[in-house]
């Protein structure tokens, strides 16, 4: 029988009890689809279990329990913050933040302010956690806890905070400009593709030598066709043709690359037209 025909208790049975999380997102996503009130309830009781894994099923399954605007939101989110100041496992500090993630189009002042709080939190789970919560958000003190987590030290978390404040937002001042500089040369390559995308669509001129730079090295991902095409400038066109050119008989190239490198083509030249 599939899963689509499993009860909730079933599913939450499965969810508690199964040593592999081989198919818990399967089930979780499965619970999502049913905001009933019975089953929110389950899940805030689930929230005050003495087990962190339970904590987080709970928490993880009324981050999107029904279709937006979705039925138990504003008692979701109280819920959220009320765990906030009483939660001390990471796991589950990960499983609140991620989810408030997910419901953050209007967080007050206050909230995003006990959010930027966990900046002071040095554990790595967290700190992933934290830089979901603030992705998209409007707000001075986001952004700069989301340019402070831009030169963590771990990849993925400098990765998610430098697409935050450069894609997510359409802020542009200073300080977000010279966050996004600083990871022009990342080690990490899809940080530098977001740096350099984040500073071309807030047309800082500084790019321009650094997506020729990109170019001319070869190794480029599609976030460059990206930036490329957000610079409206023409100088690029005959690098792209060359390239295009040099490898577009070369079976060793990703078929999908070369439409995309085609089409950046194709679209800046009528920009630039």
């Amino acid at each position: 029988m599939s899963r689509e025909n499993w009860t909730d208790e079933k599913l939450l049975f499965k969810l508690i009890n199964n040593k592999s999380d081989k198919s818990r997102w399967d089930n979780i996503s499965v619970l999502r689809k049913r905001p009933s009130e019975e089953l929110f309830t389950k899940c805030v009781e689930l929230t005050k279990s003495e087990d962190p894994k339970i904590r987080s099923i709970g928490i993880e399954i009324l981050a999107q329990l029904g279709l937006s605007p979705r039925p138990f939101s504003k008692q979701t989110l109280k819920l959220y913050f009320d765990l906030l100041n009483i939660e001390n496992s990471p796991q589950v500090l990960m499983s609140l933040l991620y989810s408030i993630g997910h419901n953050n189009d209007k967080l007050t002042k206050v909230q995003i302010e006990k959010l930027c709080s966990f900046i002071y939190n040095d554990n790595k789970l967290v700190k992933e956690g934290l830089v979901f919560s603030l992705l998209g958000i409007d707000n001075l003190k986001a952004i700069e806890t989301l340019i402070k987590l831009s030169t963590d030290k771990i990849s993925n978390i400098r990765n998610w905070a430098t697409f935050g404040i450069g894609t997510q937002i359409e802020v542009d001042n200073e300080n977000i400009r010279e966050a996004l500089w600083n990871r022009v040369n990342d080690k990490y390559q899809e940080t530098k593709l977001e740096a350099i995308v984040g500073l071309a669509k807030r047309k800082d001129n500084r790019v321009i030598e650094i997506i020729k730079r990109e170019i001319l090295d070869g190794e480029y991902g599609t976030l460059l066709f990206e930036a490329i095409i957000e610079t409206e400038d023409k100088i690029f066109l005959p690098l792209l043709q060359q390239n295009l050119k040099l490898i577009k008989d070369d079976i060793s190239i990703n078929s999908e690359w070369i439409k995309d490198l085609e089409k950046c083509i194709s679209e800046l030249s009528k920009l630039a037209s």
